[in-house]
Parts: C-alpha cells; structure tokens; sequence
C-alpha cells in the first residue's frame, strides 16, 4: 500500500505473491475476497484505487481491516472482535470459499459492529480495550472455534454507553501499548502489565479515564523505533517518535501526546509503517490488521476505534 497525498500515510504494508489472497472484512461483519493479481499494478509513486471501489459494499458498509493469506489451512484462526465486546474464533479453513459479493464472517447484534480482525496460530494471547480506560487480556483457546454464522462470546464486560475500541494480539513481550485519549493525552505502558485473566470479565485499567483525559480513543502496540500519527476532529494530523513517549505504569494518567483546540478532540492514533517490509522480510502471512509483525504467522495488531473509510 502507498500513501497518497499529504494528509494521508501508509497504514499497513505486506508482502504477497500474485497467487496469495487479501481478506477484506467490513464493519457490517462481511468478509470479501481478492486475489492479489486483481489489485491493480501500480509504480512507487502512483496513488492506487481506494478499496472500496473493489467490492460490492452497501450502503454506509466500509472495509476496517485487510489480511493478507497464503493459504486457508487448518491450523491458523481468523479471531474477531465486535465493538460491544463480543469476540469470535473462526478456522481460516472456513473462508477458503470465495464469493464477490462476499460472506458473513461474523453475525452482529444491531448496533454492533466489528472492530478488529487477525490471523492467529492458537498460541496468542488477546487483549480488548474499552473506551472507558479498561483492558482484558485472555488466552486465545479461551473461546473455541465456531462457524462463520455463529454471534461469538463475551470478550469483555462492558456497562451501558461503553464499547470496545481496539483488539490487539499480543506477541512480543518487549513492545509496549501505547493508550491515548480523546482529550489528547496518553501513555505508553509495557505488555507485560497487562497480565492474563480470564475472558468476559470488566478488565484492568489501562489508563485512568479522568475529567482531564476523556474516554479512551486508540491503543495500539509499539515499540521504541516507530512513529505514530494522531489525528483530532479539526483535521490536524501530527507525527511523532514513539522513543519521545516515556513509558509509564496502568493506572497512571499518561502525558499530553497533542494539544486540542477548544471545540476538538483526538479521533484516533495510528502507528506509521514504512520500514517494516525491507527489515522483516517475511512471505507475507496473515499478521492481523493495522501493522506487521515481526515473525511468519504472528499476528501483532488490530485496528481500533470508529471505522476507516478504507484499509
């Protein structure tokens, strides 16, 4: 994928074949398919189609996360999660029948919608942030495979008005999440603090959710050599070393990541990938959504928060 314009940047990057599908699923729990050969070829510097333009969307329908997959084996799950904390483990297997107008990955409630997808291998741990400051990190087989048409399982528990906002898959011990809100503060905490409990519970704080702070808008896994790019409702895009964001405990409140004008408020965080292909080097498996990963088969991210207009 390539940036294209000032205010837009490169969001995921993978390696494909031309013989290797891209899993696209939409916030309406739709999954369509296409093969990499499909994608029109483009130079370095030309800008691309947008995604949307590929599949037979409905109405108000938008595509939130992409998977690159070389094969529907299985052993590998695709694991989703709903923004009112359901979360669902389907065999890759399943979705090796490819339809235009797409299928059912996930069967929604009304209201609800998905947040977040990722191939795992069954030995990842998951973790679920609420935009009320709270995370629940479990073990993946703590949900069982189900089909395609299944709702899911509670993930976490959330109160009225709450919803979750982001799923990451948690690999390296090593990297941190970086938590951010919406009145432009945040923090980075190691994943380590995040310990393991059971799923469907109310979760741990991730951060304090304060009147200086606000509900929780983004978490996303880092490390120290990536830069980030936040992004509020006035249209202000800033870019920023993640090594410049000091490490803190959970309970803290965090630091101010960008000052929001009176009337404004962050909208989301997004970790800027552009180095990631030239030093994994990997044959592009599926890794999970908004990121790479730094190994075959290990899912490291997942998008978070309202959906995107495209992958």
């Amino acid at each position: 994928m390539c940036a294209t314009k000032d205010e837009d940047w490169i969001d995921q990057l993978f390696i494909a074949n031309t013989h290797q599908y891209i899993l696209c699923f939409s916030n309406r729990g739709r999954v369509y398919w296409i093969k990499v050969w499909e994608v029109p070829q483009g130079t370095r510097n030309s800008r691309g189609k947008p995604i949307v333009n590929l599949f037979p969307l409905a109405e108000s329908e938008k595509i939130t996360v992409v998977l690159p997959v070389k094969s529907f084996d299985e052993s590998h799950f695709v694991f989703m999660a709903t923004s009112l904390g359901t979360v669902k483990k389907t065999p890759l297997s399943e979705f090796s029948n490819p339809r235009k107008a797409g299928i059912i990955a996930v069967d929604l409630d009304d209201g609800d919608f998905l947040i977040g997808a990722a191939v795992t291998d069954g030995e990842h741990d998951v973790m679920l942030f609420s935009d009320s400051g709270k995370a629940v990190r479990f073990d993946e087989n703590d949900v069982r495979p189900m089909g395609r048409a299944a709702r899911g399982v509670r993930g976490m528990m959330l109160e009225d008005g709450q919803q979750v906002i982001s799923m990451l898959v948690a690999g390296d011990e090593q990297q941190s999440v970086l938590t951010a809100t919406e009145n432009g503060f945040g923090k980075r905490t190691s994943i380590a603090e995040y310990t393991r409990h059971g799923r469907g519970t109310k979760g741990m704080i991730a951060i304090q959710t304060s009147e200086r702070n606000g509900r929780v808008v983004a978490a996303v896994l880092v490390d120290e050599r990536d830069e980030i790019m936040l992004i509020t409702t006035g249209g202000v895009l800033v870019r920023t070393r993640v090594a410049e964001i000091r490490e803190m405990g959970r309970a803290t409140q965090g630091v101010t990541l960008i000052a929001v004008d009176e009337g404004t408020t962050l909208t989301g965080v997004q970790r800027v990938v552009e180095r990631d292909a030239a030093e994994n080097g990997h044959d592009g498996d599926g890794d999970g959504t908004a990121g790479t990963h730094d190994g075959d088969d290990e899912a490291d991210g997942a998008a978070g928060g309202p959906p995107a207009d495209g992958a």
